[in-house]
């Protein structure tokens, strides 16, 4: 969890367990409210693009369409080959805390492209923030997966997180995946694009 400032005359309020409790309980509640007004802002940045038309030399490529969020639908494999749909996605996957998963397959995907000189570096990160059993960011990969993956992180190669890779992906496909397609978040997005289109 990400250190919280607290001002000095709350510290005395923060020091018993049920009071961190209390504390935890709340945090937990802004975040889901939070996701909310993230997802809407995340949305709203593309949207009046869309709306309006309009392309600025960052958003060339961040123009979507309503044939785009379709076929966002046909298989996650297309949802994250679209740089707006894993942005959408990764909001979603922060909603019900399982963002890990998305960003341990992008960081897989980059380490791929990877010069060999700079493989030993990435696969130690990798492994530190996803893989390790008290990993921040840890995955969800069984024991023998772990230490397999740990000695091909040692002796690195382009190949050394595709298993593990492969099993997250599978578990987003799965399970967050089909949930994601039913989600406000989605649904709203496509209707919105859809009314515009027929404009």
């Amino acid at each position: 969890m990400p250190g919280f400032f607290f001002p000095h005359s709350n510290m005395t309020e923060l020091n018993g367990k049920d009071d961190c409790k209390l504390a935890e309980g709340k945090i937990h509640k802004k975040k889901q409210k939070a996701f909310g007004a993230d997802l809407k802002n995340y949305l709203k940045c593309m949207v009046p693009r869309i709306e309006s038309g309009i392309k600025t030399s960052n958003s060339r490529n961040f123009m979507l369409s309503a044939e785009e969020v379709i076929q966002w639908s046909q298989s996650l494999e297309k949802l994250l080959a679209s740089q707006s749909g894993q942005g959408v996605f990764r909001e979603f996957l922060k909603s019900e805390f399982s963002e890990e998963n998305i960003e341990f397959w992008l960081a897989c995907e980059d380490y791929k492209k990877t010069k060999s000189d700079h493989l030993q570096g990435k696969a130690e990160r990798i492994y530190e923030e996803f893989v390790q059993s008290d990993a921040i960011k840890q995955i969800n990969i069984d024991y023998q997966m772990r230490e397999a993956t740990a000695k091909r992180a040692q002796d690195p190669t382009h190949t050394s997180f595709d298993e593990a890779q492969k099993t997250v992906y599978i578990l987003m496909e799965r399970d967050s995946y089909p949930r994601f397609l039913k989600s406000k978040a989605y649904l709203n997005l496509l209707n919105q694009l859809q009314t515009n289109t027929s404009k």
